[in-house]
């Protein structure tokens, strides 16, 4: 730092005329004479540039000049923003502790994985490189990782699952909580791991090998527990893992059980009963309302004046159905039913074209070929086809048709809790929050966490690999929870049309008034949760140097934050001093 120069100074001084204030800046030094202070003027400065006079002010106060000539030399600039938002988010939820409670070197690097995950998903590979153009390699202590410490950190995660899962158990879940449970898949590249295997794929990836995951969640959708499958197992057989995972490591003694259809099937269900303690949550399959049309426990007439109705039926002792009619399911299955027909009976149409050419013959060439159209769009029993040599008929089935269609926009919800402690239209909407865990396959498929592809190995990396993207989303869950106002997200959802479960969700007015002006009520933009992670990585840590001093070390300077991001970064608490716990690089 430069000296002080006693006695020197610059005054300022305001003078007024008439209706004018005059400003004159006077060089002035203070003396002793006698024992008394005197001033003299030794310069009048007012004809200077107001830059130059601040600049003589500074220097006579003892601060450095730099002559523009010489500057500041910006060394290194990494992104700082949105590692600080994520990390504040993970402070605040004692993500370190609930991983392991004692401090290492794998647990720094699982936490700066699941920070990358959630800021930038991309390989291990690319995140060890990624990370080295933020702060994120210096915050964490992880700049000198290699591939083989990620791996070594990943196997070590797995270990902390139990202790994990139990952790947010305890938070999340209490005796007798509802518990959402879905499964998924997700298609892994390469032919060596020993769960991959040919399924029914969700991601609609002919020809991959895949692996399933089922995800448990509380009511509110945050995830709980996650288990990774082989890809050729069926939903229901996950079911009773997920039940010995809630009763014995979870300790629960009562819980209720929410899924779909698919999943909680009628012969898993008689499994339950079985069991004390387990309560359910679930829906008919297509086939079960039709048989309670046929025995006339469903009639039309139901919905005259209501949308859902509270029945019981023997062929579903101890439970409780209740029948739901939404309009406007109806109309669409109606119009989707209509297009599917018409796009079989074009097919059968060029089959018939064909065999009246002779160029199908036979008639177990005939039947092939109308097997492939059966099973393009699952309709064909709505027709009567005739085959015979050389010949081919078919026409419409009225009375499947209209037996199909007097349910059109009905599904049937059942539970075993008691009208007590569930009423009907409790009932509906708790069936109606498995969309919430829905949502977390969404957003780890989605450019938001990236769970796939999958390229690990082994069915260990695999499984740490599901675990770290649940944890990426149990963070994400919580930003955006804190930064809704600024996203397009519905700060006030769960309305509905007249008050009743069955009717779609309606967004508030609120969230509308954000989607059509992509404006928050305060006149800023809306972002998405990636936009607005990538609005904060423009605050910038930069480290700076003076080239004509060696001997001054180097220092950081971040990015001054504009007054939204200063918002956005208060809502989760980030201190963007944070990372200058580090010293700066030389």
């Amino acid at each position: 730092m430069g000296q002080k120069l006693t006695g020197l100074y610059v005054a300022e001084i305001k003078s007024r005329y008439k209706d004018r204030v005059y400003t004159t800046f006077l060089l002035r030094r203070t003396y002793r004479e006698g024992g008394k202070v005197k001033q003299q003027t030794i310069a009048n400065l007012s004809a200077l540039p107001t830059d130059a006079i601040a600049i003589l002010r500074d220097v006579l106060r003892g601060h450095d000049y730099v002559p523009q000539e010489e500057g500041l030399q910006c060394v290194a600039t990494r992104a700082h923003g949105h590692v600080a938002a994520v990390q504040a988010m993970i402070d605040r939820l004692g993500l370190a502790k609930l991983i392991a409670p004692e401090p290492s070197s794998h647990r720094d690097l699982v936490l700066a994985l699941v920070t990358a995950r959630v800021v930038r998903p991309l390989t291990k590979l690319a995140t060890t490189r990624w990370w080295q153009t933020t702060t994120l390699a210096d915050e964490s202590a992880v700049a000198d990782a290699r591939m083989e410490d990620v791996y070594k950190a990943l196997d070590w995660l797995l270990e902390q699952q139990e202790r994990i899962e139990k952790g947010l158990a305890r938070r999340h879940l209490q005796e007798g909580s509802m518990v959402l449970y879905d499964l998924s898949s997700s298609y892994v590249e390469g032919s060596h791991c020993p769960l991959a295997a040919y399924g029914y794929s969700r991601d609609r990836k002919r020809g991959k090998r895949q692996v399933n995951y089922g995800v448990l969640t509380d009511l509110e959708g945050r995830p709980v527990a996650i288990e990774v499958f082989a890809g050729n197992i069926g939903d229901p057989k996950t079911v009773a893992t997920q039940v010995q995972k809630l009763q014995g490591r979870f300790r629960l003694g009562r819980v209720v059980l929410v899924g779909d259809r698919g999943m909680l099937t009628s012969a898993r269900i008689e499994e339950f009963r079985k069991i004390e303690g387990i309560d359910w949550v679930s829906a008919l399959r297509a086939k079960e309302i039709q048989a309670l049309a046929e025995a006339r426990c469903i009639a039309p007439s139901m919905f005259d004046e209501r949308n859902l109705a509270e029945i019981v039926s023997p062929q579903f002792p101890g439970e409780r159905l209740v029948v739901c009619r939404n309009p406007l399911l109806a109309a669409e299955r109606a119009h989707h039913r209509q297009e599917l027909l018409k796009a079989t009976e074009a097919d059968l149409a060029r089959l018939h074209k064909r065999v009246s050419n002779g160029r199908l013959a036979q008639p177990e060439k005939i039947a092939e070929a109308l097997g492939r159209i059966k099973n393009r769009y699952k309709v064909a029993k709505h027709f009567d086809c005739t085959i015979g040599p050389r010949t081919f008929s078919y026409k419409r089935r009225d009375d499947t048709m209209t037996r199909e269609a007097a349910l059109d926009g009905i599904y049937v919800v059942r539970t075993s809790l008691p009208a007590e402690a569930l009423p009907a239209n409790q009932v509906v909407l708790s069936y109606k929050q498995l969309s919430k865990v829905e949502r977390v396959f969404r957003t780890l498929k989605s450019d938001d966490l990236r769970v796939r592809p999958i390229h690990h190995w082994t069915a260990d990396r695999v499984r740490a690999h599901f675990l770290l993207c649940m944890l990426a989303y149990y963070v994400e869950w919580h930003l955006r929870q804190a930064w809704a106002p600024f996203l397009f997200a519905d700060e006030h959802p769960g309305t509905h049309a007249d008050g009743s479960p069955v009717a779609p969700a309606q967004r508030s007015p609120e969230a509308d008034a954000k989607a059509s002006t992509q404006r928050t009520p305060d006149g800023r933009p809306v972002h998405s949760f990636t936009t607005l992670l990538a609005d904060l990585g423009t605050i910038a840590a930069n480290t700076m140097r003076l080239p004509n001093r060696p001997e001054t070390p180097a220092f950081t300077i971040v990015t001054t934050p504009t007054p939204f991001q200063e918002d956005v970064l208060q809502a989760v608490g980030a201190n963007l001093t944070r990372a200058r716990r580090q010293k700066a690089p030389a």
